[in-house]
């Protein structure tokens, strides 16, 4: 069963369903928006990469999301940066 849910790509389905409730929650908290993609999106393009690794895509499907959350990291540190001086 857990053999499936991997093989699938569906436990990188749940995390991404995760990513989104704590997105929900912070916004609800009263995050702003663009805080709340630069801190979790590098997380869900990561989370992109291992669905497409699980599922056996080619290589570049799972290039491209890893090297898209590189950029967005750095954005989220820039802005925590910017927050705290």
């Amino acid at each position: 069963m857990i053999d499936t849910l991997f093989a699938s790509g569906h436990a990188a389905d749940i995390m991404l369903g995760v990513l989104v409730l704590e997105a929900v929650w912070l916004k609800r908290k009263g995050w702003e928006a663009i805080y709340i993609a630069a801190m979790l999106g590098p997380a869900a393009f990561i989370v992109l990469g291992l669905r497409a690794a699980l599922v056996g895509a080619d290589w570049w499907w799972i290039a491209l999301p890893l090297a898209a959350s590189f950029p967005l990291h750095l954005i989220d540190l820039r802005l925590r940066k910017s927050s705290t001086s």
